[in-house]
């Protein structure tokens, strides 16, 4: 059974890590204007879903998310409150003390090291007894999605492996993807708070 979980908020010098809200439908609807943001992390059910609709589609799921047991933050500009991004912690304890991340950040608001800096900091809030008492949190993207691999890095996710045939695009196309992953032993990498 999914244990709801108790949202939070994680404050970061420019930027706050909290829910998502309904207002954020139009910062949403922008960032899904990004063929990357719709390719590698919208999901078939968005992709599927005509355009005006799509950030409503995605973000309606996101809304319960704490109370269905995913820790789904946005990335806030702390001065505006507008959303610039998201990193979620879904399938938390499905297997025990585990958790799987996913992000995304607006094609704007790239270039400053955000979704790496929420990515850990999202991770470190999770590995503690306080948080999510989480070990292990794992991800995985495209070979081809080259910059994700590189927030998962920074953020101290080591890579593990290369998964085969594992990421299906909605046109069927196939692609290897690296499995990253992070434990709570590991120590924290110092350019992610950075």
């Amino acid at each position: 059974m999914t244990r709801a979980l108790q949202p939070h908020r994680i404050e970061l010098d420019d930027v706050v890590l909290r829910q998502f809200e309904p207002s954020d439908e139009e910062a949403v609807a922008e960032a899904l204007q990004d063929p990357d943001i719709l390719r590698w992390t919208a999901g078939t059910a968005v992709i599927r879903t005509p355009a005006a609709q799509r950030a409503r589609r995605w973000l309606e799921p996101r809304l319960d998310a704490w109370s269905l047991g995913n820790a789904v933050f946005a990335i806030a500009d702390r001065a505006t409150d507008r959303v610039l991004g998201s990193v979620a912690l879904r399938d938390v304890h499905r297997i025990p003390d585990q958790a799987v991340a996913a992000y995304w950040v607006s094609p704007a608001a790239r270039g400053r090291a955000l979704g790496a800096r929420a990515l850990d900091a999202a991770a470190s809030w999770a590995f503690t007894p306080g948080g999510l008492g989480l070990h292990r949190i794992s991800l995985d993207h495209s070979l081809v999605n080259e910059g994700s691999c590189r927030v998962a890095l920074r953020a101290g996710f080591q890579l593990e492996g290369t998964m085969r045939d594992y990421y299906v695009e909605v046109n069927g196309d196939r692609h290897d993807s690296h499995l990253h992953a992070r434990l709570a032993t590991d120590q924290r990498p110092p350019t992610a708070g950075s």
